[in-house]
């Protein structure tokens, strides 16, 4: 497939950075696929497809069939649209949708809510009582210390 992206470069008249623009990808991700490194992605053919509408698709993923398609940019229709198309809701204009809002409502889309008191307690707790303390010392022994009780 490198093989076949090389001759549409040619056709077009593009260098490695030239046509990896006109297709929306990184050089450095052509220069994989062209090294070997990477297959192209479909993503990579849809794009290559876009761009060159007048190529093949057949061609460019199978090497069958000439590189030009019979159907030019003009009358081209996808073959992935075919057999979907409802002959009975065919329209003669594209349909068109329009996402500007007509009526402006009064209330706010986002109404906030009323604030919740928290109250925070804290809680005493009796400090803790030393109950023994443990010395240890170098040669090995320790000595304990207690309160005296009260």
């Amino acid at each position: 497939m490198k093989d076949r992206i090389i001759q549409i470069m040619q056709k077009e008249g593009l260098s490695n950075a030239e046509f990896a623009e006109k297709i929306g990808i990184s050089t450095s991700s052509l220069s994989h696929i062209f090294n070997g490194r990477t297959p192209p992605s479909l993503d990579v053919v849809m794009r290559i497809h876009k761009a060159c509408p007048y190529v093949n698709i057949e061609w460019l993923l199978y090497g069958e069939g000439e590189m030009e398609g019979e159907n030019t940019p003009d009358t081209a229709t996808p073959q992935y649209t075919q057999g979907f198309e409802n002959p009975e809701k065919s329209t003669e204009s594209p349909i068109l949708f329009d996402f500007r809002k007509e009526n402006v409502s009064e209330t706010p889309a986002y109404t906030p809510k009323e604030s919740v008191r928290e109250e925070i307690r804290y809680i005493e707790k009796p400090h803790p009582k030393i109950t023994e303390i443990r010395i240890f010392f170098d040669n090995g022994t320790y000595q304990v210390f207690k309160p005296e009780k009260n």
